[in-house]
């Protein structure tokens, strides 16, 4: 192990655990500005000061001493609220993005994982017409066509070199976010109990990814961007000009017809009522009346039929660590021994049921 302490490795563990130098201080009886000397590596920490700041922010006592990586910045992600996002909620992001990028990037030594395949959508006027386009340019190059449904939209993410996770008590505080890497990280809220909401934060994400690289994102204007990519790339024009218009009778919305829809594409009726909307398939009145209706049919959150849509989980990384684990002795405990962190910490962000390694003890380490 390299003798040399690196206060910055400290500095993103702590944020990585989410909590202050004063609260990092009371929990191993240090001052605020004892721990603010150590990250800024002004001087080590005693070995018993080490093993109790490893214990409390969930690391290995080496993490420290590992050579600090390129780390995400804050312009590389994709925050619904950027300007009302708290910084210290930010910075966990940061930590979090940084840490399960050097995860992906362990696994990868290893295994080949799908190439990064979204396209470059280099048009500088993103109009609405623009948008359209990139959605089905997307679609057609993820060999998706443009008259069906997407049945996996997790699934197609990751095939197309994405990879997906979730910050425990991050995540349903910033909603979705996505990073704009080597290879592109989608965080997603696993508190929405809607699969056709989920689906359209991912494929909101996407629109981020493939829309705004370069770009500063969280305004009116580039949440507008996305969501209109979301629901073009989850329902395309030439298919729901074909299909909504049974959708709509002489005197009011057919309901029936809407859920039918929903069934089918796997995006809510708010979603639909939205995409008919903004193709000018209906009026601002039927836009207006229709979304009462589902406000006060208590359909706000949670739609009708949603339960028949299962929710759809990351596979991807998971599938990689049994893969390691079986095939080439590689276990979760290696990996998280390499990362020096936690292997609850390597299972949370890879959505891994530890319970399937957690009896085996045979650990060996892997270049890192």
């Amino acid at each position: 192990m390299n003798n040399e302490f690196f206060g910055e490795k400290l500095r993103l563990a702590r944020l990585m655990a989410g909590i202050t130098q004063q609260e990092l201080g009371e929990l191993v009886a240090v001052s605020r500005q004892f721990i603010h000397q150590l990250e800024a590596g002004v001087k080590p920490p005693a070995e018993d000061l080490l093993l109790a700041l490893a214990e409390v922010l969930k690391v290995k006592s080496d993490f420290f001493f590992k050579k600090p990586q390129n780390d995400v910045k804050y312009e590389q992600c994709h925050f619904r609220k950027r300007k009302t996002t708290p910084v210290g909620l930010a910075n966990r992001v940061l930590a979090l993005g940084t840490i399960f990028e050097l995860l992906v990037e362990i696994i990868e030594d290893h295994l080949e994982l799908p190439v990064a395949n979204f396209i470059d959508f280099e048009e500088s006027d993103l109009s609405a017409e623009a948008i359209e386009r990139a959605a089905e340019q997307c679609r057609i190059n993820w060999g998706l066509g443009l008259d069906a449904p997407v049945t996996n939209m997790v699934r197609v993410l990751e095939n197309n070199g994405a990879v997906i996770t979730c910050f425990d008590g991050v995540s349903d505080k910033v909603d979705a976010l996505s990073m704009n890497r080597k290879r592109p990280i989608i965080v997603r809220n696993n508190a929405k109990e809607s699969c056709c909401r989920m689906r359209f934060d991912l494929a909101h994400e996407c629109g981020h990814l493939v829309l705004h690289q370069g770009v500063e994102t969280g305004c009116v204007k580039t949440e507008r961007e996305a969501d209109a990519f979301a629901s073009a790339f989850l329902f395309p024009r030439k298919a729901f000009l074909k299909e909504f218009p049974q959708c709509v009778g002489p005197v009011r919305i057919r309901w029936e017809k809407i859920f039918a829809l929903k069934l089918r594409w796997r995006v809510s009726a708010r979603a639909i009522i939205y995409r008919a909307n903004y193709l000018g398939l209906i009026s601002s009145q039927q836009y207006r009346t229709a979304n009462v209706y589902l406000n006060k049919s208590g359909q706000s959150k949670t739609e009708d039929l949603d339960d028949q849509i299962p929710m759809e989980q990351p596979e991807l990384l998971s599938a990689a660590i049994d893969q390691l684990n079986e095939h080439l002795g590689i276990s979760i405990f290696d990996i998280a021994n390499d990362l020096g962190v936690s292997e609850q910490i390597v299972a949370q962000l890879t959505s891994y049921d530890l319970t399937k390694q957690i009896n085996k003890s045979n650990v060996r380490n892997i270049n890192f």
